[in-house]
């Protein structure tokens, strides 16, 4: 078995993706019965798949090795779209290893300078973990001022858990954090032996019931690009379109931004929390300067 594969997760991510799944979508004929289990039996995936029921649930049960093409064919079976399929393969060992990785991230300077140059544009440089590694002065003025957080607990998915004022942020907090925790499940995949990473899972866990729920269901997704509302503070309510911008050199750092469209109050609300971020412009007449505990979406 290759020493990157974690059969216990493929066999808990099967099993997951297993109870999901619609009998009929799966093309099995409607017995009219009550089925005593949710989603597909071990014995309907393995005809499904061809393979014998046993063999099956050995992979469920964490006791044998998938060979690639047998992966490939419960992708299908499953119905796996791609990032849940690169998932499957990865806890599986059929990737290629990432070196060990225990050095401090540092954000990569030509992302800096990138950062600082978006003077009307919010954006965030997210490493490992979701760590938040640099930050612009209109983030800090959308989202919270990253300078007065410790710098362990400096972390996008913690923040999202653990500060109350998160849930008043987003208009729709649940799907964010869920999305969220989605994102941190593939990772996990690829740095599973990250103390790190499994610390923040384990404090996460305990703190928020979300979180463990969230966690225990084994989806997956990677970060790309979306449209958010929030409700900020000081400027009200903006629709804001965020996009992922990943660098050549460092696969593991993302810059995060946020946009809006052209003529639109939000637009012109972004521009206006920009003035007042570089002290061009008077805090608001109810006093509501201060934008601490929030995070981006």
């Amino acid at each position: 078995m290759s020493s990157s594969a974690r059969p216990d997760e493929l066999g808990a991510f099967l099993k997951a993706r297993r109870a999901e799944l619609d009998p009929r979508t799966a093309g099995l004929p409607d017995t009219g019965g009550r089925r005593r289990v949710s989603g597909l039996r071990r014995e309907e995936v393995a005809v499904l798949a061809s393979i014998s029921t046993d063999y099956y649930t050995r992979l469920e049960q964490g006791r044998m090795q998938a060979s690639a093409p047998v992966l490939n064919t419960l992708a299908r079976v499953l119905n796996l779209d791609d990032d849940q399929r690169t998932y499957m393969l990865e806890v599986a060992g059929r990737l290629p290893a990432r070196p060990a990785r225990r050095a401090a991230q540092r954000v990569q300077p030509r992302l800096r300078r990138l950062l600082d140059d978006l003077g009307t544009t919010p954006g965030i440089v997210l490493g490992r973990r979701m760590d938040i590694l640099a930050w612009n002065p209109l983030a800090a003025a959308l989202i919270t001022d990253f300078s007065t957080i410790p710098e362990k607990h400096r972390n996008y998915i913690r923040l999202l858990f653990t500060e109350p004022s998160m849930r008043n942020l987003y208009a729709d907090w649940a799907n964010v954090a869920h999305a969220c925790v989605a994102q941190l499940r593939m990772e996990a995949a690829r740095d599973s032996e990250n103390p790190r990473l499994a610390g923040l899972v384990g404090e996460l866990s305990l703190q928020d019931a979300d979180f463990r729920r969230w966690w225990a269901a084994h989806h997956v997704a990677v970060r790309g690009v979306g449209t958010k509302v929030l409700r900020h503070p000081v400027v009200g309510d903006l629709t804001l379109d965020w996009d992922t911008l990943a660098p050549t050199v460092d696969a593991d750092q993302h810059l995060v931004i946020w946009t809006a469209e052209p003529g639109s109050p939000s637009h012109d609300a972004l521009r206006i929390l920009a003035s007042w971020s570089n002290g061009t412009a008077p805090a608001p007449a109810d006093g509501s300067a201060d934008t601490g505990g929030t995070v981006p979406g």
